[in-house]
């Protein structure tokens, strides 16, 4: 940390923005959060930005609509207290699922929330995992995204797995589950499934052998675990010895955690701490492991890299 930066976080995940300044070594800026008894946000920071190169850490998420008004008045509040650049550094891009027409009349929310953040003051976006890397393209301002890879790949080497082999869970992941085989010297294999609603799906057939492997599969996110759940059963019928889903974003819903209570077959659910899990779900005793990793690190160099102007690039490396 030095003097011209400063590190503020909102309400959304404050344990994350601890350990990110803690990595860098300084203390979080002062910040008041507070509603009115008409639910509308009051912001303040509580010292001096001028000319200061500002970070405001906040994932769009839980309470998504009530965590992105608090980011925009924060970037906001601190554009008109004259900062010489403004991060928002956002874990988790909320609403990154509404990126495409998909529909007749449906909106493009993605491109919508880029437009307003940038029309709040944001000079810069560092975010990770983007549900579609795209979306980047919906700014007009530098985007820095980054991976949880090296996060996720450090831990799964430290299992030590007998037959790992990497699984998408459905066919839109194969890209991304390709690349950990490739950095893991694994095998590949895809689940073909049909959705059959916002929190229901069919996993119907696999491509490629998980007989006998202790498999991994990779995804960006999921808040209901019905593609994890539905494609642990297919696997397991075809053989698989062990399941773990290593997932970046688990924004899990009341049905995420009633399906996390039942038979799940997973033997495993890593996660990262992009998004707060509710401390009742890690004490519940559950069936399937949960294991939450940090990305505190990740963040805090990327922050410190953006500030001393050095390449963001070669956090990548795993």
């Amino acid at each position: 940390m030095t003097d011209d930066m400063i590190v503020f976080t909102g309400t959304a995940n404050p344990h994350l923005a601890e350990r990110i300044i803690a990595y860098l070594g300084g203390s979080l800026g002062g910040v008041s959060i507070h509603r009115f008894l008409d639910g509308e946000i009051h912001v303040k920071l509580e010292e001096s930005v001028r000319g200061k190169d500002v970070f405001i850490v906040q994932p769009i998420c839980t309470q998504p609509n009530e965590m992105l008004m608090e980011l925009l008045i924060m970037i906001d509040a601190a554009k008109r207290a004259s900062a010489a650049r403004i991060t928002a550094v956002l874990p988790y891009f909320g609403y990154a699922r509404q990126d495409r027409k998909d529909q007749p009349r449906v909106p493009l929310t993605a491109k919508l929330v880029a437009n307003l953040l940038v029309t709040a003051g944001a000079d810069r976006i560092l975010t990770m995992d983007l549900h579609a890397s795209q979306i980047q393209g919906f700014f007009d301002i530098p985007v820095d995204h980054l991976h949880a890879t090296p996060v996720l790949v450090k831990y799964l080497r430290e299992l030590k797995l007998n037959k790992p082999i990497i699984v998408s869970p459905d066919t839109g992941g194969a890209k991304t589950a390709y690349a950990y085989s490739q950095i893991l010297g694994t095998d590949l294999a895809i689940v073909a499934k049909q959705r059959l609603g916002d929190a229901d799906v069919d996993a119907f057939s696999v491509v490629g052998d998980v007989n006998g492997c202790d498999v991994i599969m990779i995804d960006d996110m999921t808040a209901t675990c019905g593609t994890l759940c539905a494609a642990a059963k297919i696997l397991r019928e075809k053989g698989a010895v062990s399941i773990r889903a290593a997932v970046t974003h688990v924004p899990l819903t009341e049905k995420g955690i009633q399906r996390l209570k039942g038979e799940t077959g997973l033997t495993e659910l890593v996660m990262t701490d992009t998004i707060p899990l509710r401390e009742d779900v890690l004490t519940a005793g559950l069936p399937t492991k949960v294991t939450v990793l940090s990305v505190a690190g990740l963040l805090g160099e990327a922050i410190r890299r953006i500030h001393e102007n050095q390449s963001v690039s070669t956090l990548f490396r795993h």
